[in-house]
């Protein structure tokens, strides 16, 4: 089959298309045939030889894929309600970029109806990330409010669609004012252009100095000790990347008086039961609000997996607003035929 490797650790140029074996399905798992794979910031960081997949997980780049099922362990897909032929989308800890990946069962999720390939491509890794990290740890709940920072990447755009679904305010920062306009129109109640504004002071403003009650970061460093300083009493701040440095002093004692959570997590080494416990409350709470269009994939733009190179270089120059997507042949725009 054809997959997209990297031939050393280095930029978007190392990645190209190879032909390698197909892997095949071991026990608990399904073999799709891949029509479209999602790229994520932490693929980049794996092509940098910053992020190793775990032990046991493909070498190949790629986290999220949507296709159809070609095969697998029958009697595992039978308890599941899956079967061969079945549209599904999935997350992976590695495998994505190529024409076909297995799965966990436990991790895939029937293409919402009248998706096409392309936007369920989309959808697995932040969602995922987003409900684990955002309602799964920092419980997040309807009334309060909630600062993405980010809001206009794959997770930011996601969590502030799920997250005023479900009753949330929603306050983001971003790097420019189209990227603020953006966010806006996907529902935020308020976008701090980071450029140009202290988002302290903007937060302090708009919660009339209550604070927010949970901060989803994706930048870790000095901003620990600004969103400490925004905070709620019993907020809960959970930093999900370092994209600003490890190093991160803050004030303890606002910490202590304010009784704030400081928490993290990364998805990617987490076991398959842990996964799959995510996936069962993404099928039951989110995927109906994907149905009846609450919540929609925010699609910046697709290449060919043969430009993966070209997909990389565009995701790190910070241009986009939401996900970037490969496709593998024609079927990617297609409506999923099978979707549930």
């Amino acid at each position: 089959m054809q997959a997209v490797a990297m031939s050393a650790f280095g930029g978007p140029e190392v990645l190209a298309l190879q032909t390698v074996p197909v892997p095949e399905a071991a026990a608990g798992e399904v073999c799709i045939r891949v029509h479209a794979s999602g790229i994520n910031r932490p693929d980049v960081l794996q092509r940098k030889g910053a992020y190793p997949p775990p032990p046991g997980a493909s070498p190949l780049p790629g986290l999220e894929v949507a296709g159809v099922i070609t095969g697998g362990d029958e009697a595992a897909m039978k308890a599941a309600g899956l079967a061969v032929g079945d549209a599904v989308c999935a997350l992976v800890s590695g495998g994505g970029y190529a024409a076909h990946c297995v799965a966990p069962i436990g991790q895939c999720l029937p293409v919402p109806a009248g998706f096409t390939f392309i936007e369920a491509a989309s959808l697995p890794e932040t969602f995922f990330t987003v409900w684990s990290n955002v309602f799964d740890r920092a419980q997040l709940q309807p009334g309060e409010t909630l600062l993405i920072q980010g809001g206009s990447s794959g997770i930011g755009v996601t969590a502030i669609q799920i997250a005023k679904a479900l009753g949330a305010t929603v306050i983001v920062t971003a790097g420019s004012d189209e990227k603020c306009e953006a966010c806006l129109g996907f529902g935020a109640d308020h976008a701090i252009n980071y450029k140009r504004e202290d988002f302290v002071e903007r937060v302090n403003g708009i919660t009339e100095g209550r604070g927010v009650n949970v901060v989803l970061d994706m930048v870790g460093g000095d901003y620990v000790a600004r969103e400490v300083t925004c905070m709620a009493e019993d907020g809960r701040l959970v930093i999900i990347a370092v994209q600003g440095g490890i190093d991160a002093g803050f004030n303890a004692g606002l910490v202590l008086r304010k009784r704030l959570h400081i928490m993290g997590s990364t998805l990617r080494p987490r076991d398959i039961s842990f996964k799959s416990a995510i996936a069962r409350k993404l099928r039951e709470q989110v995927w109906p609000l994907l149905v009846s269009k609450r919540v929609k994939p925010v699609i910046f733009k697709t290449f060919e997996a043969k430009d993966a190179s070209a997909a990389h270089a565009l995701m790190e120059s910070n241009q986009h607003i939401g996900k970037i997507v490969l496709t593998w042949g024609p079927e990617a725009s297609a409506v999923a035929a099978a979707a549930a």
